[in-house]
């Protein structure tokens, strides 16, 4: 890429450049962004294979099927690889073509692919098989030696996946769990969701730890929470009574406790008792002060 950008102006390349950079940041996450970048390469730059590319995919990523697939015959004119052969494809299959992807995989292009490339054609095949409603021959068009190879390349994940999901279609659900298993021990980077497919056959249910925490404290907070109605059902009851029986009440409970200082045990004594010993206390005090 970089000696193609070569070819243009030093200040274009750089902006052509940046554009590019971020479309293979964001083309993933943000397919939409990247479109955009690749648009303003385009702009810049449309007589580049390299751009012609990266707007391609950028399409591709955005589900802009017949836009991709004009960039990618463009690149392909002008580089002459037959590299964009199975995206190319698949293209087709995105615009409701299923049979044309699979003429595609009888060419003689397929041939001059690299080994991961006719792995890619193969998996385009079987889905436009799919596609057509063709379950069985989607199966046979998967096996191949690549799939039955224990050695763990960067397309074994997607192929086993894509078995799997095929046997699982038709029904076979035994054959199906064996080979979302064999995925999982070979994806090691998480590419599929062979793990979860696996989890949710056997019955597994993920549970959300945070979730479940948050509903825990919501508990607690519910069993330590004052019943505000409680306390304002008893205020209604206190209202409800009659005031003369709360008088009474009041009365039998105002009882003073005096408490005799010469006595170790402080009983309460008499309130009579109580009242007659500190008039004889006050008629002492007055005696006192007179002498």
């Amino acid at each position: 890429m970089r000696q193609e950008l070569m070819s243009l102006p030093k200040g274009l390349a750089e902006e052509v450049s940046r554009n590019l950079v971020m479309v293979a940041r964001l083309i993933d996450e943000d397919p939409e962004q990247a479109y955009a970048y690749s648009r303003i390469a385009l702009r810049l730059a449309s007589r580049v294979a390299a751009v012609r590319e990266a707007a391609g995919f950028a399409a591709y990523a955005s589900q802009k099927y017949s836009e991709a697939l004009a960039e990618f015959r463009a690149a392909r004119r002008m580089t002459g690889s037959v590299d964009l052969w199975p995206v190319m494809a698949d293209c087709e299959r995105g615009l409701g073509r299923p049979e044309r992807a699979l003429a595609m995989a009888g060419e003689p292009e397929v041939q001059k692919l690299d080994k991961a490339g006719q792995v890619e054609m193969r998996l385009v095949a079987a889905g436009a098989r799919r596609d057509m409603g063709q379950l069985d021959a989607a199966i046979v068009t998967l096996q191949s030696p690549e799939l039955a190879s224990s050695s763990v390349q960067p397309w074994t994940a997607r192929l086993r996946y894509a078995y799997a999901d095929a046997l699982l279609a038709a029904g076979r659900e035994d054959e199906a769990r064996d080979w979302f298993a064999k995925t999982a021990e070979a994806d090691k980077d998480g590419a599929t969701d062979a793990s979860d497919r696996l989890a949710a056959m056997d019955g597994v249910e993920f549970v959300d730890a945070m979730h479940s925490e948050d509903e825990a404290q919501d508990a607690a907070g519910d069993r330590g929470s004052v019943d505000e109605d409680a306390f304002d059902d008893e205020d209604d009851e206190d209202d409800d009574q009659d005031p003369a029986e709360v008088a009474r009440a009041e009365a039998a409970g105002d009882v003073t406790e005096y408490y005799d200082e010469d006595d170790e045990e402080y009983e309460p004594l008499d309130g009579s008792e109580a009242d007659a010993d500190a008039d004889a206390d006050k008629g002492a005090d007055k005696g006192g002060d007179r002498k």
